[in-house]
């Protein structure tokens, strides 16, 4: 049907269809209707408790408040008052070259390998002795033309005491390694 069969257009409100009955339902009851208010209560209280837990927070990494004067100054709020914690000064390491005895052991050492040094007895008698504990190798340097006879350089990273005692070991009896 074209626009131009309709004469005139209808009045507005008469295209509706009639109106009828609507039927009676029974109420609609949402579950746990009951417990709502008691949940709304707990779920604010742990908002409560976050807002001040970040509150405390903000605070503490605030530092002292600018009003501050005197000593209370240089100590941030919500910290105990204790002293200062000291730095431990442990014992400074060194690099140490060590020549040991057999050259075929050191080609099997790699840095970042963990060695206990061992001093031979200079008269072959057996004694022997450990110098230096569990210390890391940082460097295998290649050998070098015609000492592979007197043995080969490991440079070990020790404390300065250990380092003197393998110097002196050193120049005293053969050393040799083994692996930790």
């Amino acid at each position: 049907m074209s626009r131009s069969a309709v004469p005139f257009p209808l009045p507005p409100g008469t295209d509706a269809p009639p109106t009828c009955e609507v039927p009676q339902f029974d109420p609609v009851r949402v579950r746990g209707g009951r417990h709502q208010p008691h949940r709304l209560v707990r779920h604010r209280r742990r908002a409560v408790a976050v807002g001040l837990a970040v509150t405390a927070a903000a605070l503490v990494a605030a530092g002292p408040y600018p009003g501050a004067g005197g000593q209370d100054a240089q100590r941030a709020r919500g910290h105990p008052v204790t002293e200062p914690v000291r730095k431990r000064h442990g014992a400074r390491l060194v690099s140490a070259p060590v020549r040991i005895a057999d050259a075929a052991t050191v080609r099997l050492l790699r840095p970042g390998d963990r060695v206990d040094v061992v001093a031979a007895g200079a008269g072959g008698a057996g004694d022997a002795s450990v110098i230096a504990r569990g210390v890391r190798v940082t460097k295998v340097p290649g050998p070098v033309d015609g000492t592979a006879a007197g043995g080969a350089l490991v440079v070990v990273s020790v404390p300065r005491a250990t380092a003197h005692r393998l110097v002196g070991a050193g120049a005293a009896s053969r050393l040799a390694v083994t692996l930790c």
